[in-house]
């Protein structure tokens, strides 16, 4: 789908990564430049004292790109910078601006340069403002700073961590939206432009209804656990066998009497306890009660087929080890085979998006450091001695 599009990407950690990553998979030419470090999740799980023989969280983000290593703390390193985004369509980075403006490579500097290239600028808490140069990760500033985490936990629980890089996954999503509208904004006028995204915009804008709430009403209903559901049928139901179900009845009151049937409770209907919402809300304990001994008489496939007849929303409350097994999943197209550089195959987390008819598995592993580096800057024109001396620097 993106055939024809150069990204070079100038990035570490996730979020960056998985947006030029989704757009690999989707066909552009992903450079992903690295100092001579390297991105730090390439060691992600030394970090976090583990020794395993494959990262599949680097894998995700950054296969089918190519790697290159620059120094861009030389002379020779920002020029080799420079060379790559004259023949970009896209730079992204997630570099700190005043980082970015010291190597003389920020958005002004490109654009001398190249004057078609969308400059993608992804941040932890955007370009103004007092805390623009403040390093972000997605536990501080989508999370926890944009209140994604104090809405999610049950009022009076202790803060906790976000899953790995779910902050970061979403704020990807919105970086190639983003990134996207600046390349059809570019087919009516020739230009590039600057595009910015930040975590903790992502963040407001991934709790939105309730921040609607918030700033409409100026409160908000915290988050509460089961039984004091301020929708009691908006919950979870545990089964005979030990399976969790979440329940989830459209807006409106169509979905009581048939959630009260798959319960095998008609006459609670009938209950003025239970009558309307606002009854409901009142007397939601009692009902909770009523509906877990309900659901913990029946098997999971009795319920499963109790809830399916009636046409109600509802979906199993499952975990990651379970999902690998969902044959829906796998349907939906949630998981790809990739290449894993020596021959074979591993199953990953697909892109969020599929375009029927087009093969959207990833073209290739995640690159070895530097692998492209010599390749890539030869194609540029670059002699045999100009790259010894390229990779010499870094």
């Amino acid at each position: 789908m993106l055939q024809g599009l150069r990204v070079v990407e100038l990035a570490t950690y996730i979020a960056a990564p998985g947006a030029a990553g989704i757009m690999a998979d989707w066909g552009a030419e992903v450079i992903k430049v690295e100092s001579p470090e390297g991105d730090p999740m390439r060691r992600f799980f030394d970090t976090i004292g583990t020794d395993q023989d494959a990262n599949p969280v680097f894998e995700l983000d950054n296969r089918g790109k190519r790697a290159v290593v620059l120094d861009i703390r030389s002379d020779l390193g920002r020029e080799a910078l420079k060379a790559l985004a004259a023949t970009a369509d896209i730079f992204l980075t997630n570099v700190r601006p005043a980082a970015l403006t010291r190597a003389g490579v920020d958005y002004e500097a490109l654009k001398a340069i190249n004057p078609r290239l969308i400059y993608c600028s992804l941040t932890g808490y955007g370009l103004v403002g007092p805390d623009r140069d403040k390093p972000g990760m997605d536990v501080a500033a989508f999370w926890s700073r944009a209140g994604v985490g104090s809405i999610t936990a049950p009022k009076g629980a202790e803060p906790f961590p976000i899953r790995t890089g779910m902050g970061d996954h979403v704020t990807s999503l919105a970086t190639v939206s983003a990134i996207l509208a600046a390349v059809h904004e570019r087919t009516r006028t020739g230009k590039g432009r600057l595009v910015e995204t930040s975590l903790l915009r992502t963040g407001v804008y991934a709790i939105g209804s309730d921040m609607a709430i918030q700033l409409r009403f100026g409160k908000l209903a915290s988050t509460r656990g089961r039984r004091e559901a301020v929708q009691p049928l908006a919950n979870f139901y545990k089964t005979a066998d030990g399976r969790w179900i979440c329940l989830l009845p459209r807006q409106g009151s169509v979905d009581w009497p048939r959630i009260a049937a798959a319960a095998g409770r008609p006459e609670l209907v009938d209950d003025p306890r239970f009558a309307s919402a606002k009854s409901r809300r009142e007397h939601g304990q009692a009902l909770v009660d009523i509906l877990d001994e309900a659901f913990g008489g029946m098997s999971y496939p009795q319920a499963e087929a109790a809830l399916d007849a009636g046409d109600i929303t509802w979906a199993p409350y499952q975990t990651p080890r379970e999902l690998v097994e969902d044959a829906q999943a796998e349907a939906a197209g949630c998981f790809v085979d990739t290449p894993d550089g020596a021959g074979g195959t591993f199953k990953s987390p697909a892109a969020p998006a599929r375009f029927p008819g087009v093969d959207d598995t990833p073209r290739g592993p995640a690159p070895k450091l530097g692998a492209d580096t010599e390749s890539v800057f030869r194609e540029l024109g670059w002699s045999a001695e100009q790259v010894a001396a390229l990779t010499t620097h870094a």
